[in-house]
C-alpha cells in the first residue's frame, strides 16, 4: 500500500509516523508512505498557500491552486483510490473505515489546517472526508497519523501475529476485554482465576461476557 500524505507541517508527521509497527511495515515493503509539503506548490516568491476568507471571518484558509497542483500531479504519476481529508466537521473515523481503507493500493490525506481549504476542494478534488473526534487541533496532521497507524497495522504482515488485529476493540462492534500477563498475583492483586484454568471454551466466554459489560458500561452508544 502507498499513503501519500500532503501536508503545511510535514515536521509533524516526520516525527510520528517512522517508529514502531509503521517503520518494521515500511522496512518490509509492505506500506510506503511518502510526505509532501504544500508549500512547495504556493503562489508566488513568498510560497503562498493561504489567504483570508471571503465575508469577513477571522483566521486563514488553504487555497485551491496549491492543493489542485499537488493533486494533479500524483495522479499524473499512479492511480489512487481514494484522496482523504481530515476535518473535524466531517464522519467519524472508526474501526469499520480503517478495515476498509487499509484493502485500498494507494490513497492520498491531505491535512486540514487554519480555518479549514477552500470548501471547492472538498466538493471536486476530495473522495472521503474524517473527523477523529469532536474537538478542533491546530491542523490534520495528527489525525492523519493516527488514521496511517490505524490503517497499517491491519494490512498482511505489518504486525508479527496478525490476528492480534482481529481482536481489538471495534473489530465486531464490542470494546477488547480486559487483559492480563505475569505475574498471577502482584500485592494482592489477583488475575482471575478463570485465565489460569486451561478451559478455552470458558475462557472464551468469560471474554465475551467481559466485552459485552465494558462496552455497555463505557460506550453505550455503541453498544
Amino acid at each position: 500500500m502507498r499513503i501519500d500524505i500532503i501536508s503545511v507541517i510535514p515536521e509533524i508527521l516526520e516525527n510520528s509516523l517512522f517508529h514502531s509497527i509503521i517503520k518494521r511495515a515500511a522496512d518490509k515493503k509492505i506500506v510506503e508512505i511518502i510526505i509532501h509539503d504544500l508549500r512547495k506548490y504556493g503562489l508566488g516568491k513568498h510560497k503562498q498557500v493561504d489567504d483570508y476568507p471571503y465575508g469577513g471571518e477571522a483566521g486563514m484558509v488553504l487555497m485551491i491552486e496549491p492543493v489542485y497542483d499537488i493533486l494533479n500531479d500524483l495522479k499524473k504519476q499512479r492511480k489512487y483510490d481514494a484522496v482523504l481529508y481530515t476535518s473535524p466537521d466531517a464522519k467519524q473515523w472508526n474501526q469499520k473505515e480503517a478495515n476498509r481503507i487499509s484493502t485500498l493500493k494507494n490513497i492520498i490525506i491531505l491535512c486540514g489546517h487554519y480555518k479549514g481549504i477552500d470548501n471547492r476542494i472538498r466538493e471536486n478534488l476530495i473522495d472521503e472526508e474524517y473527523s477523529i473526534g469532536d474537538f478542533v487541533l491546530t491542523g490534520g496532521e495528527l489525525a492523519a497519523a493516527i488514521m496511517c497507524d490505524s490503517i497499517v497495522r491491519l494490512i498482511p504482515g505489518a504486525i508479527s501475529d496478525e490476528q492480534s488485529a482481529l481482536f481489538d476493540s471495534f473489530q465486531d462492534n464490542l470494546l477488547a476485554p480486559p487483559v492480563y500477563t505475569r505475574p498471577a498475583n502482584f500485592n494482592g492483586w489477583k488475575v482471575p482465576e478463570i485465565l489460569l484454568s486451561g478451559n478455552f471454551a470458558e475462557i472464551e466466554k468469560w471474554k465475551e461476557n467481559q466485552s459485552y459489560q465494558k462496552t455497555k458500561l463505557l460506550r453505550p452508544d455503541i453498544f
